[in-house]
């Protein structure tokens, strides 16, 4: 949920290209947001490379598939000289080589088992205006914590406001997906717009490389959300030894799927303070990703009949993966069948058909999806007796307001739990940005990187709860 960041579909890529480019462009060219679509079987898959200068003087990558919801994956190396790019993605086992030609375009190839030709054209970057930026008015500490249950720890920063009182404090939890601290997507850093929002209103606030990402240890590939909801746990208990922080203030801020991490969170552990959900899930997961199947092909212009042919092929991939009597491997076998079946016959033996059924396939039996796909947050949310405030942006279409802003508010009220706000603001998409076309693929192009409403209700919202607690 990168967001919930759709994995289904999601094709993994290696991109070996070389083409000789003209000496004469200079590294400066290569700065922005590039993108292009990939021609596959099934039709084209539009990928997106923001790439970005380090103050070293070298170059970072992210990487996204918009069509999928699959926004901010991280890469390796990038190198750009005498006119060449490469980019390595190693989480994807792919990586990507090109030619900036002296019109402006990259030309490459993309190959995973396969080369495919990508080119590449140049996107208006949208000037992300919220980033704040140093001096800031509180004390920022890179920490390290130690998750003890499972032997890593996670790497983070903590934003501490001025003052010598002990304060209330937020453990952030990002949504699906290999994230940063800052849970950058597109070029935005949502999380770090929060937590400078936070603190300069007298809230601390601990954001962490995601296990497996940025410097933090941990295997992400082999983690499901109770792996991500021990690493919560464990931020907890660090704050509460923190003379800085007020114990028994401390709540959780999760977007997307950090959302249904902060609610297992504080149904297991009664000392949390309260609950923020960003566009948390109220549903089991494959009624979510049923909904959100059908949100985002509404919104790319596709046909009703279109929209009702997806659905119900992604309904029957759904169903097969809800077999918890049958082995991994089955469930593999049994879906590769059945997309086999869909493809056009004279495709059927096509060597590349196959291998991107064959990536598919291994996302959707991760071990994340499988658990995200089965995991029904009822029974959690009815344990849940904190203050919660969930919020939805109403033009968000991978998690969808309606469907899971009144769950969560039945579900908790339920168990005599009266401490639940829930709101949904017009016009804003899954990031909280104010959206346009309010499509998937839009979120790098918003100037925007979340609501300054939000920011003042939520921020508002937690003082009231804390005041009162007092």
């Amino acid at each position: 949920m990168h967001c919930f960041q759709s994995k289904t579909g999601l094709f993994l890529f290696t991109v070996v290209c070389c083409l000789l480019c003209p000496a004469f462009l200079s590294a400066q060219e290569i700065e922005g947001t590039w993108s292009g679509q990939l021609s596959l079987p099934n039709g084209k898959l539009s990928l997106v490379f923001h790439i970005q200068r380090t103050p070293q003087g070298g170059y970072t990558t992210t990487f996204d598939s918009p069509d999928q919801g699959a926004l901010g994956i991280p890469t390796g190396e990038t190198t750009f000289s005498n006119a060449t790019l490469s980019v390595s993605i190693p989480t994807l086992k792919a990586s990507y080589k090109g030619t900036l030609m002296p019109e402006g375009e990259i030309k490459g190839t993309f190959t995973q088992g396969i080369p495919l030709p990508l080119d590449l054209q140049r996107q208006n970057d949208a000037k992300k205006t919220q980033e704040p930026r140093a001096p800031f008015p509180y004390r920022t500490e890179e920490v390290s914590i130690l998750n003890e249950a499972d032997g890593i720890r996670l790497a983070g920063t903590l934003t501490l406001p001025k003052g010598d009182k002990p304060t209330a404090a937020v453990v952030m939890v990002t949504g699906s997906g290999k994230q940063n601290r800052d849970e950058e997507i597109g070029g935005h850093k949502p999380f770090l717009v929060i937590a400078d929002h936070l603190t300069r209103h007298g809230i601390a606030v601990l954001r962490c490389d995601d296990r497996g990402a940025g410097k933090s240890q941990g295997d992400f590939a082999r983690c499901t959300d109770e792996d991500f909801a021990r690493d919560t746990e464990a931020c907890i208990r660090y704050l509460r030894n923190r003379k800085e922080i007020a114990s028994d203030h401390i709540g959780i801020i999760g977007h997307s799927a950090g959302g249904g991490i902060a609610f297992r969170t504080a149904a297991r552990d009664p000392k949390v303070a309260f609950v923020v959900s960003l566009a948390g899930a109220g549903v089991r997961g494959d009624s979510l990703m049923t909904r959100q199947i059908e949100l985002v092909n509404r919104s790319m212009g596709a046909s009703e009949a279109v929209v009702r042919k997806n659905v119900a092929s992604s309904r029957r991939q759904y169903d097969v993966l809800l077999q918890t009597d049958k082995s991994v491997e089955e469930i593999r076998k049994e879906l590769s069948a059945n997309a086999e079946k869909e493809l056009p016959p004279l495709q059927r033996t096509d060597a590349a058909a196959r291998q991107a059924i064959r990536k598919t396939v291994e996302q959707l039996t991760s071990p994340w999806y499988l658990h995200f796909m089965r995991y029904d947050p009822t029974a959690d949310l009815k344990r849940v007796k904190c203050p919660v405030l969930a919020l939805n942006g109403e033009k968000d279409i991978q998690v969808d307001a309606a469907q899971n802003l009144n769950a969560i508010q039945r579900k908790i009220t339920s168990n005599g739990n009266r401490q639940v706000t829930v709101k949904a603001y017009p016009g804003l998409n899954h990031l909280f940005q104010t959206c346009k076309e309010c499509t998937v693929s839009e979120y790098a192009y918003l100037p925007e990187t979340f609501s300054p409403q939000v920011l003042d209700d939520i921020t508002r919202w937690i003082t009231t709860v804390m005041q009162k607690k007092k």
